[in-house]
């Protein structure tokens, strides 16, 4: 061995191990996404089993983009063709243009496309260009929209304390204060206050939402009327489709609710379960992103190494073209409505206060007896219920995250009785906790 070779680690089986491992090399254990402790080891259709070889059924689907489920094998065939003809070229690919034409056929705001390599970065950029097109420097974000890591984007994502509208409250350290002063933050929903903070401050660039904020479902109207305050106050209208585009329906958020936004942000599913996401708009807006159009003052200037990657390219392509055939939607709600059927139905039956927030598409239950609207309604009575629920169905082999549930087309009717059998465990682990019989959880 010579002084530049590493020594070889040594075998290593169990997340116990794993886990170890990680804690020496990684900060907190884990990547920052999930729960540190389970190690995926592989994943195979709607089923994923951890380095301990425990099986599950997945409804975290790689938090969303893994919409076909894992391994597709027409997705697997079109990336094993590509892979021999070049991973990544930093240079345009026609995979890539034609993925480009692919979104703009199904995406009603879309003239052009310009990619990159994750969803933060789509919406990070979905920012810029409207402060470079509007020439104005504030933006308004809605509590609790999650819209990456940029700086912006980390304003109120989950603020501990309540504090007044709009007030910005940063979500991490590391922040400069002038983009607390930069971002005004309103309730979800609520369409009178986003009307007066449009009518008090002349300076904001865009409105940035989720359409379907995490789980809550927008209000009837409430869309439709950030349309018209924005086109009233020439601001331009931001959707953050990364986790509804394609899949609320094959036209996203935009198909779904019928109100076309200036700009959006896709992500997720347009990759195929590869590092690929994209920002698009009008031809007008997207000019900035051309230094000949907009001139030096106008330009955007935006490059990443990945950006348009033909590998991702081609594994969007195929998805997308799974999706596009009959019966895909129907066949994805009808296997999401039956997952929320499952639920509520044996939480009702146990008299288990709970409501199911969200879309057949995604969703998840909150144990309250409130209908949530907005992040400070969209919350469990006693979190320790929620913690009790998804322990005990991860421990009888559903895995999910703690505030989601991401249905996926690979679901199979052995997946579902899978769901009933840990269900009908997860809703006695719940009648059975200290807090119900101490008179604070459901009843």
């Amino acid at each position: 061995m010579t002084a530049f070779e590493p020594a070889a680690p040594p075998p290593v089986r169990g997340q116990s191990e794993w886990t170890a491992r990680a804690r020496d090399v990684l900060p907190a254990g884990g990547f920052g996404n999930f729960d540190p402790g389970i190690f995926i080891a592989r994943g195979e259709g709607s089923r994923v089993w951890d380095e301990d070889g425990n099986e599950y059924v997945d409804l975290l689907i790689g938090s969303g983009p893994m919409l076909l489920g894992h391994g597709h094998p027409e997705v697997v065939e079109a990336v094993l063709e590509q892979l021999p003809k070049g991973m990544t070229f930093f240079a345009n690919n026609a995979h890539g243009v034609e993925l480009a034409e692919d979104i703009r056929a199904a995406v009603p705001c879309v003239e052009q496309v310009r990619f990159v390599a994750s969803g933060g970065e789509a919406d990070m950029y979905a920012i810029r260009l409207a402060r470079a097109h509007t020439g104005r420097e504030r933006v308004i974000k809605f509590e609790g929209g999650y819209h990456g890591m940029s700086a912006e984007a980390q304003m109120s994502l989950a603020p501990e304390r309540e504090v007044n509208f709009p007030r910005a409250v940063p979500d991490s350290a590391g922040i400069p204060r002038a983009v607390e002063d930069s971002v005004l933050i309103a309730p979800f929903n609520d369409l009178d206050a986003a009307a007066s903070l449009l009518a008090e401050h002349d300076d904001v660039a865009a409105v940035i939402v989720e359409p379907l904020q995490r789980i809550i479902p927008p209000r009837e109207g409430f869309l439709a009327g950030l349309r018209d305050l924005c086109d009233r106050h020439g601001v331009l209208l931001i959707f953050d489709e990364i986790v509804t585009g394609f899949r609320l329906e094959y036209g996203g958020a935009q198909e779904r609710y019928g109100v076309i936004p200036d700009i959006c942000a896709l992500g997720k599913i347009v990759g195929g379960g590869f590092p690929l996401a994209a920002v698009g708009a009008g031809r007008e807006i997207m000019a900035h992103f051309d230094l000949e159009a907009a001139g030096r003052e106008g330009w955007l200037m935006q490059l990443g190494t990945l950006s348009g990657n033909p590998v991702a390219a081609v594994a969007g392509r195929k998805t997308m073209e799974v999706l596009r055939r009959d019966g895909a939607y129907d066949r994805l709600k009808a296997l999401g409505g039956e997952l929320r059927r499952i639920q509520t139905e044996a939480l009702t039956a146990a008299g288990i206060a709970h409501r199911v927030v969200g879309d057949d598409t995604l969703f998840d239950i909150l144990f309250t007896e409130r209908d949530p609207v907005d992040y400070r309604s969209a919350k469990h009575d006693d979190p320790k219920i929620n913690a009790v629920w998804n322990a005990a169905l991860r421990g009888s082999g559903i895995f999910k995250s703690p505030g989601k549930i991401y249905p996926s087309l690979a679901l199979t009717d052995r997946d579902l009785e899978t769901m009933r059998a840990a269900v009908a465990r997860a809703v006695e682990a719940v009648r059975n906790h200290p807090a119900n019989a101490e008179g604070r959880g459901p009843r």
